[in-house]
């Protein structure tokens, strides 16, 4: 017999939405870095940046109980950080969201918001010497793996 309600998402994680800039001294930096710095809020946060799942899927792959799994998944909604994307039905029909990193990536730069002349600056420089493809490449490669790979050129 099918099933009547969907029991998973297709839902593919988006990230059309410009990036939001966060200086160290705002509020909402503050809030995603305490978010971000225990352990399990991490591993969350880095399995949602890969695939859209479940609460209890996040219990089941960190070895947490759902409700542990859905504190931590509060507190990254909270942070703006994470977002339901998608719901789908347990095999009981209960009603499950599922979460995905948001739409909207996040640049937290160490500075202030006084700083910010001199980054665009900087980053114009940057853009004009080596060009903004190159550019492009380089802030991709630094948010995808750290900044080790670029400080190893």
């Amino acid at each position: 017999m099918a099933r009547l309600l969907p029991s998973r998402t297709d839902q593919p994680i988006e990230r059309e939405r410009d990036p939001s800039v966060l200086y160290v001294d705002s509020d909402r930096a503050e809030n995603v870095i305490s978010t971000l710095s225990g352990d399990t809020a991490m591993k969350t946060f880095r399995m949602l940046n890969d695939e859209a799942l479940t609460a209890s899927e996040v219990a089941d792959r960190l070895d947490l109980s759902v409700q542990n799994a859905s504190y931590h998944l509060e507190n990254l909604q909270d942070a703006d950080l994470v977002e339901v994307v998608d719901t789908c039905y347990s095999e009981k029909g209960r009603e499950m969201a599922i979460y995905a990193v948001t739409s909207e990536p996040k640049v937290l730069v160490l500075g202030t918001e006084q700083d910010q002349g001199t980054l665009r600056r900087a980053f114009g420089a940057m853009a004009g010497a080596i060009g903004a493809p190159a550019l492009v490449i380089a802030a991709w490669s630094a948010l995808a793996g750290g900044l080790e790979p670029l400080l190893q050129r």
